[in-house]
């Protein structure tokens, strides 16, 4: 079994930084890629930020230049550096697991999958 656990959310002044980690636990291989979603009141689920296991990194427009991601391999763990934070960034963040490689007793098997959510509150 894999979970991913969010940590780091809270509420901060406009201008304000936070950093979010989320680590991933289980019999772990490999993780294919790693990323943060956020999902507003009323919003869709959207992309933030990902980034694959060789460090390549893909980041929303609305982001760039002020959130920086990260990850370490050998602890399954993935971050986000959140800057210059926005009322407009106010959200519940999710941590994703694209292609999570693990194993059992005898078997081994590939999945997605999400954390529970960290919320991100800006205030102005």
């Amino acid at each position: 079994q894999v979970q991913l656990v969010e940590s780091g959310g809270g509420l901060v002044q406009a201008g304000g930084s936070l950093r979010l980690s989320c680590a991933a636990s289980g019999s772990i291989f490999s993780i294919n890629a790693m990323g943060w979603y956020r999902q507003a009141p009323g919003k869709q689920r959207e992309l933030v930020a990902a980034i694959t296991s060789g460090g390549s990194t893909n980041y929303a427009d609305s982001v760039k230049g002020r959130f920086t991601i990260s990850r370490d391999n050998a602890k399954n763990t993935v971050y986000l550096q959140m800057n210059s934070l926005k009322p407009e960034d106010t959200a519940v963040y999710y941590c994703n697991g694209e292609n999570v490689l693990y194993y059992g007793p005898g078997y081994s098997r590939r999945g997605d999958y999400w954390g529970q959510g960290t919320q991100v509150t800006v205030s102005s």
